[in-house]
């Protein structure tokens, strides 16, 4: 047995909308072996989702306490958080400029106070498609937003952690030094990265990783199950222990199928041969 540190992004067990529902979720967690979650933590209108864990529902700490206990009563670990939210056009809509902008910028920081709060401070989204032009009003109002909430963040030591694959490896990297905040990471995605390069996007953002998710793409199917697809894993996994990579890695399976927890449990046992 290999010595990875294997959870799962819990939504890809079911959604959450009653703390029941969480804590059913919990338990095939660690029925299937898994030493740590990543849950889901936000409402998200667009998509009519409801989240039992979200901070203006989960709002006192003795909710936020329960949310840890539940997890620490099953042996699991709180990996991170994800608290992805959906623009009028793109996945995060950070660089939109609609009305809700705001909205999405202030939960995104409620998010991350209750992360920390709770004791799991990294939390992840994708912020939508950073353009590369750094000169650009686009980028711009990409810049401001996220300032707006990492800068709130570091109050707490909150992580703010960028997912990968709407953007190449060297513009991410480029946008989370032009923020230069000590609150603003990468969760790095290997499917997502494969038409970027998934070896090479690891280098590039090497100082960044703080959060990883395992999911798998196939060439033909596009499934997610982790060890049958297109990702290089040999490699990739050679080079996030050379970058000195100690965290977690988080299966994801969105492909909402009947089997998905067969498809984890490939995955948690291909990954534990290394």
């Amino acid at each position: 047995m290999g010595t990875l540190k294997i959870g799962v992004a819990l939504w890809s067990l079911g959604p959450t909308p009653t703390f029941e529902d969480f804590e059913k979720l919990l338990d095939k967690a660690a029925d299937a072996g898994l030493k740590a979650v990543q849950p889901w933590c936000v409402d998200v209108k667009k998509w009519d989702l409801t989240c039992a864990l979200d901070p203006d529902r989960c709002a006192t700490p003795p909710l936020r306490a329960k949310v840890r206990k539940a997890c620490e009563k099953r042996g699991l670990v709180i990996s991170a958080f994800c608290a992805q939210l959906a623009g009028p056009q793109t996945l995060g809509g950070f660089g939109e400029g609609d009305a809700e902008l705001e909205s999405r910028i202030d939960k995104t920081r409620k998010a991350l106070r209750m992360a920390s709060e709770i004791g799991s401070p990294i939390v992840t989204t994708h912020i939508g498609p950073i353009p590369e032009d750094s000169g650009s009003a686009h980028y711009a109002r990409f810049l401001k937003s996220v300032v707006a909430v990492v800068k709130d963040a570091e109050r707490y030591n909150g992580i703010l952690a960028l997912e990968t694959g709407l953007e190449s490896a060297q513009v991410l990297r480029q946008f989370i030094e032009d923020v230069g905040s000590p609150s603003l990471k990468v969760n790095y995605d290997p499917a997502n990265m494969l038409d970027f390069g998934t070896v090479a996007g690891v280098e590039i953002l090497a100082p960044y990783i703080v959060h990883t998710h395992a999911k798998d793409r196939h060439p033909k199917s596009g499934r997610p199950t982790v060890g049958q697809g297109a990702v290089p894993w040999k490699d990739y996994l050679h080079a996030l222990k050379q970058i000195g990579y100690a965290g977690w890695y988080a299966l994801e399976d969105e492909s909402k199928e009947a089997n998905v927890m067969s498809s984890i449990t490939i995955g948690r046992k291909f990954l534990e041969q290394f």
